[in-house]
């Protein structure tokens, strides 16, 4: 079995190769149908090493250059439940961005699918190698087919922008990184994470190990969309395809919060062990002001697309929050409310899909009312609004639940207060999109008409009559909220997850069992049932997500009721809030530098 480990990457990889090589006599039909068989059949082998890593974790060693003496020559892939898991969920959205695309594009070659396979390598490969410096050639061959897939519409003007502020922020993170990884390999003189890991159990946290640390968080910080490192986020998905942008929120920002917590555990956990309450208040700062910022901005957007990037900016930052309370519970939940996440949000992007589609416009105020003959898409897109809400007993609450339990245990309980108001917050977005659009309430004319300009849809990419929706652009979605609202109700699903979680934290064991071999053993998973307190925190969010929706849609006089003064100071901080996502590169770069600078001060002067 273990003799699987580099074929997920291997069988994607060579599928892109045929597709593009065969792109200029293959028929869309064969493209189409090689390109999901390919990834199906990466998803079926995803699925047989997160069985074999749920028995035991392992790590596959490339050309059989195997360690000697806990010093490694080789590059391995170090497979375990969590990294497996991921993997497999990056294969499961690629492969219903691929079904959906079907019936999405009017014209689409062998490239386009060519780019999605070498996107779910990419995805696949960060997911289970055990070497740092692959871990960011990864990330580079997965951000520059990012780069691609959203200037996808080359022959017009937004989506090169969109791409260009994509690719200029996201290079500059690499090139940290890789500053990075030198100054670790010049220290260490192993670029395997298990090694480095080892290596820096024996040393205090110095300046150098602290700057490495610094540049990584940033660097993978800045994939996952943290604020000030977030800019690049919504502009790229508003210029994306819908296909594309099921990707980009389902799981690629979710791929840089995991590298964070895979570097923290596997590399730093031992030179950090005496400042983990400096690291957990860097990072919980880091995820609160993303969480709050997003939400604020989730709310202000009538553009749809960017309405939804803005939420998922918002989640990431309570994942954040999660990974930066440092302990297997929140890990856990951190995950599971990751995958109720990436679901719910994949198919949201869709149901836009199915917007442009019939409409060619993304923009709410605009789509007044006229998706009321859309009757299953507005019952979908207003079910994707109640979970993002954290609806007890789903998905995304079970995550939420175990994030709130694990805050509280270690006196973070007020984080119950920025999960309540995030979830209200999209989740109301979501569900006065769908009040607006699907059943005509509320008025028809709103601010910023800059917005809705760039909401119409300029390039026909969508494929068939206007008239009417394919079917399978409509199941889909279905399917994916059907998963994303049930899977946290499998019974034994989300202990298993708590235990993959406790694994994945253990640093001396995953040293132990990546360079020796070794079999750990670790208790087996235990019921995870949450409290009173976070199932009352779960209604609470419903709630306040309904009355969300309804103040956008009915409380237009609202604001009038405030005092003048309130009024004005209110209206000229959202101004000055929406005045930074500018969409200038060079205020973008001077916000990634600023933030940067501010991250590796900090961490220099608390971690020392």
């Amino acid at each position: 079995m273990s003799s699987l480990g580099a074929l997920p990457v291997l069988v994607a990889m060579l599928g892109a190769g045929v597709l593009v090589a065969s792109s200029a006599f293959i028929p869309r039909a064969g493209a189409d149908a090689l390109a999901t068989s390919v990834t199906a059949g990466v998803l079926v082998l995803c699925a047989l090493l997160l069985h074999r890593a749920s028995q035991s974790p392992f790590a596959y060693w490339l050309g059989g250059w195997r360690p000697r003496g806990g010093v490694t020559i080789g590059i391995s892939l170090s497979i375990d439940p969590m990294g497996a898991g991921v993997a497999m969920f990056a294969a499961l959205l690629v492969l219903a961005a691929l079904v959906y695309s079907i019936h999405y594009f009017e014209a689409v070659e062998g490239l386009f699918h060519g780019l999605m396979l070498v996107f779910l390598a990419a995805m696949a490969g960060f997911s289970l190698t055990g070497d740092l410096f692959d871990l960011i050639v990864f990330f580079e061959l997965m951000s520059t087919v990012a780069y691609a897939l959203t200037a996808y519409h080359i022959e017009e003007r937004a989506p090169i922008q969109g791409a260009i502020n994509f690719a200029i922020t996201n290079s500059i993170a690499g090139y940290a990184m890789f500053v990075a990884v030198a100054l670790l390999y010049a220290r260490t003189g192993a670029l395997n994470l298990a090694q480095i890991g080892a290596a820096l159990d024996h040393h205090h946290a110095d300046p150098l190990v602290i700057v490495a640390f610094a540049l990584l968080a940033v660097g993978f910080l800045t994939k996952a969309a943290v604020v000030p490192l977030h800019f690049w986020l919504a502009d790229a998905h508003a210029v994306a395809p819908a296909p594309v942008c099921v990707l980009f929120s389902g799981v690629m920002v979710e791929l840089g919060v995991y590298a964070v917590a895979r570097l923290y555990w596997e590399v730093f956990a031992g030179a950090l062990a005496g400042h983990v309450a400096a690291v957990r208040a860097i990072l919980v700062a880091l995820g609160v002001a993303t969480a709050l910022l997003g939400a604020l901005m989730c709310v202000l957007q009538r553009h749809v697309k960017r309405l939804l990037a803005f939420s998922t900016i918002s989640h990431v930052g309570v994942m954040v929050c999660g990974i930066g309370l440092l302990t297997p519970g929140a890990l856990a939940g951190v995950a599971t409310y990751a995958a109720g996440h990436g679901l719910a949000k994949a198919a949201l992007f869709m149901l836009t899909g199915v917007l442009l589609h019939r409409f060619a416009t993304v923009d709410e105020y605009d789509l007044h009312g006229r998706g009321r003959g859309l009757r299953v898409t507005g019952v979908l897109f207003a079910f994707g609004g109640v979970l993002l809400a954290a609806v007890p007993p789903l998905t995304m609450f079970a995550g939420k639940s175990l994030i709130e339990d694990g805050a509280g245990r270690i006196g973070y309980g007020w984080l119950s207060v920025v999960c309540v108001l995030v979830s209200m917050a999209t989740g109301g977005a979501v569900l006065r999109v769908a009040g607006r659009v699907f059943m005509g309430w509320g008025p028809s004319e709103g601010p910023d008409p800059a917005q809705a300009r760039a909401a119409e849809e300029r390039v026909d990419e969508t494929r068939g009559q206007r008239d009417r929706t394919p079917w399978p652009m409509l199941v889909v979605p279905a399917v994916l909220l059907a998963l994303g609202a049930a899977a946290g109700l499998v019974p034994g699903l989300v202990p298993r997850i708590a235990s993959a979680a406790a694994r994945f934290t253990d640093h001396p064991a995953y040293a132990a069992w990546v360079l020796h071999a070794a079999r750990p053993s670790w208790p087996a998973a235990v019921a995870v049932d949450p409290s009173g307190s976070a199932v009352l925190a779960g209604v609470l969010s419903v709630v306040g997500a309904v009355a969300v929706a309804a103040l956008g849609l009915f409380g237009r006089s609202l604001p009038q009721a405030l005092p003048r003064a309130a009024r004005e100071r209110s209206r000229t901080a959202l101004r000055a809030v929406r005045h930074l996502h500018s969409g200038h590169i060079g205020d973008y770069i001077a916000w990634w530098t600023a933030g940067a600078a501010a991250v590796g001060a900090t961490c220099l002067l608390a971690l020392r």
